[in-house]
């Protein structure tokens, strides 16, 4: 019972009021016991690490800091939440996320990469939510649909997350059915949030590892990303392409760690101390060595990760020394574009932002027309 709630009903007089205000604190405190309880079987739930935000936040987590701090108290830690199998993991707080992890594959397509003779040169992975089926499918009938380029054998797949909502199981069915239609869906079990997109890079990162370590380069790409692969593969065969130790895409040099809260990147200080980040590529697109997988995996532990993906992707590469290229020309890559492309502009692109599935159709549509782009 708070404090203001307690004057109130002091305040009232005559028995008229007593026993309205008796009736209202009990039912205010059976409320309160029914919540508690709740959220202890919620924490103590077999299936609670894989179902639920990874954040591991109640709703009045959001005044901690990363250290598990309130304003409030100062000796609080941070916590170490357990479920009934004796499973314990960190709660990472507001600005990182729970990995290293021990996460399972619960959808996998361990041969992708050993279908036939050839290995992959080209493995493009892409994040998406269990529920963007429109996305998916959109991919799977322009870039995505692209096997044989230039020679060189270009594998697509897709990762996702676990759903959540009171719709899960039914969502998770379908997902299941799309996954024996298609065979192109590697899911983990982490709750699939904007948030958890670092968990969910890692983990792409993880299964490139154990079951693609052949391929010659791969790349992490949007979903609502229009990808010209023929001049990807052009580019990446290119004699002056590195083939190690190589990260490209729109690389942001001296990216400054927004102070302001009302960000939607805002770190404070205990998190980055450093005005910049080190450079990266934007998330929305960018290619890597084949090398370079175990070997970010190798520092992770390292460090602490953020949820801002291509961000921390940047501090691992820090570690290991190791700078991210320029593509070939800035104009190869575009975030932002401030109209839409025409059939010309986009034969001379390699990856392009999109605001919606129908303009990644007709951008395809256009794109692959017969006849001379320009």
């Amino acid at each position: 019972m708070s404090p203001a709630l307690m004057q109130s009903c002091t305040a009232l007089s005559g028995s008229l009021y007593r026993r309205p205000c008796f009736l209202f604190i009990l039912v205010a405190v059976a409320v309160s016991v029914t919540y508690t309880t709740f959220a202890l079987n919620w924490w103590n739930d077999p299936q609670g690490p894989s179902v639920i935000n990874h954040t591991g936040k109640t709703p009045d987590d959001d005044r901690t800091n990363h250290t598990g701090k309130t304003p409030d108290d100062d000796q609080v830690n941070t916590r170490v939440l357990t479920n009934r199998n004796g499973v314990q993991w960190e709660d990472p707080g507001r600005y990182h996320v729970a990995y290293p992890r021990g996460y399972k594959f619960v959808m996998d397509e361990p041969e992708k990469c050993r279908n036939g003779n050839q290995a992959p040169f080209l493995v493009l992975m892409a994040p998406v939510a269990p529920g963007n089926l429109a996305s998916r499918d959109a991919i799977r009938r322009t870039w995505g649909n692209e096997t044989l380029v230039q020679g060189k054998k270009v594998q697509t797949l897709f990762m996702l997350g676990l759903p959540g909502g009171p719709d899960a199981q039914k969502l998770q069915e379908k997902v299941n059915q799309e996954s024996r239609a298609h065979h192109d869906l590697l899911q983990s079990d982490f709750m699939d949030t904007y948030h958890n997109l670092t968990i969910k890079t890692m983990l792409i990162l993880e299964w490139l590892v154990s079951r693609c370590p052949e391929a010659s380069y791969a790349m992490k790409i949007d979903s609502d990303v229009f990808l010209n692969v023929q001049n990807l593969v052009s580019m990446l065969v290119n004699p002056d392409t590195p083939k190690q130790n190589y990260m490209t895409g729109l690389v942001w040099w001296h990216s400054p760690v927004l102070r302001n809260p009302d960000d939607k990147f805002f770190l404070p200080y205990e998190v980055m101390a450093e005005s910049e980040y080190p450079p990266y590529p934007l998330g929305f697109g960018y290619i890597m060595s084949m090398d370079l997988p175990k070997k970010i995996l190798g520092v992770s532990p390292q460090i602490k990760p953020i949820y801002i993906e291509d961000a921390y992707l940047g501090m691992c590469l820090k570690r290991l020394g190791i700078s991210p290229t320029d593509p070939p020309s800035k104009s190869l890559f575009d975030v932002n574009p401030i109209y839409s492309y025409g059939r010309c502009k986009l034969s001379t692109v390699v990856a392009v932002m999109t605001t919606r599935v129908s303009q990644l159709l007709r951008y395809w549509q256009d794109y692959t027309r017969p006849g001379p782009p320009c």
